[in-house]
């Protein structure tokens, strides 16, 4: 097991230009030295321990336990898979649509856009019956990211009986999303 030493030993500088170092830490010049061990990683929770040694004039060694705890706990890591539309179904999925539609103009390769998916996924359970989720790969269907002018990704965009309403551009907050769809829902 790895630890990490808290104290580190300086050489005293002297003011000849020659240095001494010394091989090891004698007993009078360091009182304590306390070293914390790695946390250990189990799933998504992190336990950390610690113990502190302090040496005394006689060489024996007290060992003091510090308590461990949870960093961080497990949470629900499931997303709603969002469907996808395509150039040839954007008409019938899109601009047809009863409800008002959520598009997510997006590609493989963009970091912002796989952060926004379970953003999308999230709002596609929160207003369902209210309002279709849909994403799009902009370089599988290049021609629907052009016909609306599509110039960064990701790019949300709320249609409602077939026109454009509204349109976000970049990996916003999930209160940014809401805000803009609240207005046509």
């Amino acid at each position: 097991m790895a630890t990490v030493l808290e104290s580190v030993i300086v050489p005293r500088c002297s003011s000849s230009r020659s240095t001494s170092y010394a091989s090891s830490p004698s007993p009078s010049m360091v009182s304590s030295i306390s070293t914390r061990s790695l946390p250990q990683v189990s799933g998504l929770k992190i336990q950390l321990q610690s113990l502190k040694h302090t040496l005394s004039s006689r060489n024996s060694t007290k060992v003091v336990r510090r308590g461990s705890g949870v960093v961080c706990e497990a949470q629900d890591t499931t997303t709603i898979e969002v469907p996808s539309v395509t150039d040839k179904t954007w008409d019938s999925l899109v601009l047809k649509a009863d409800l008002p539609v959520l598009v997510e103009f997006w590609a493989p390769w963009c970091g912002p856009c796989r952060m926004m998916h379970p953003v999308i996924g999230e709002l596609s359970k929160l207003y369902a019956g209210k309002l279709d989720c849909y994403k799009i790969d902009t370089d599988e269907s290049p021609n629907t990211a052009s016909q609306y002018g599509i110039r960064s990704i990701p790019t949300v965009m709320i249609f409602k009986a077939g026109e454009k309403k509204d349109a976000i551009i970049g990996a916003v907050p999930k209160t940014t999303l809401i805000t803009s769809i609240d207005k046509f829902v």
